[in-house]
């Protein structure tokens, strides 16, 4: 398990929305979730779980932190802050078979994050961190290091297209379907843009 305290944050992908209305199955969004992870290899971890009741309905909040180890000191962390809100269980016939069902809003954000650790790698010692940090934001930057931003995205992409290609298939044939391979590349595109902007932002302050 990673400790975050001990890693340099760098923040690529801001707040990636995922949004829905319908009709859903719990479930079945938390195990798609939990597969795409572990075809991405990444290691699920809850960072918090609430959950209030309202005249409206539930309203349910979980924190993911997945985070997968690319080196010693180099780790990528998908946070997803997913969000339930007015959710009732309605008796609904979908694709001609009635079941119960979640009906509700679904938000659900994600920030993609590099960790770094290279204090831990140069044995704490300052001097040796700050050069590499220098070299890595005006001169070379480790082919392995350039590549992270990359890997996020299409991590992030996957797990983004696994979910949406679920939610699209609760709406039947009138949810115009989309191809999973047509989300993920529209989303990987989007992200790398992100993430370029947000690196940009950070050479340039």
């Amino acid at each position: 398990m990673i400790n975050e305290v001990n890693y340099e944050k760098f923040l690529l992908i801001n707040n990636r929305q995922l949004s829905y209305k319908g009709i859903f199955k719990v479930e079945d969004i938390f195990s798609t979730i939990n597969r795409a992870l572990e075809e991405k290899d990444y290691t699920k971890r809850e960072k918090k779980s609430e959950e209030t009741v309202t005249e409206a309905g539930r309203k349910t909040y979980v924190e993911l932190r997945p985070f997968r180890m690319i080196t010693n000191y180099l780790t990528l962390m998908i946070k997803m802050r997913i969000t339930f809100d007015n959710v009732t269980e309605d008796l609904v016939e979908h694709k001609s078979e009635k079941r119960i069902y979640q009906q509700g809003d679904l938000l659900i954000a994600f920030d993609g994050w590099v960790l770094s650790n290279y204090r831990n790698r140069w044995g704490m010692k300052p001097w040796f961190y700050f050069v590499k940090g220098m070299i890595n934001k005006f001169i070379y930057k480790n082919p392995l290091e350039a590549e992270t931003g990359g890997k996020l995205a299409q991590d992030t992409a996957y797990i983004y297209a696994k979910i949406k290609g679920l939610l699209n298939s609760y709406q039947g044939e009138s949810g115009k379907p989309v191809k999973e391979e047509e989300i993920r590349k529209q989303v990987k595109k989007e992200l790398k843009e992100e993430i370029k902007k947000e690196k940009n932002e950070l050479k340039n302050n």
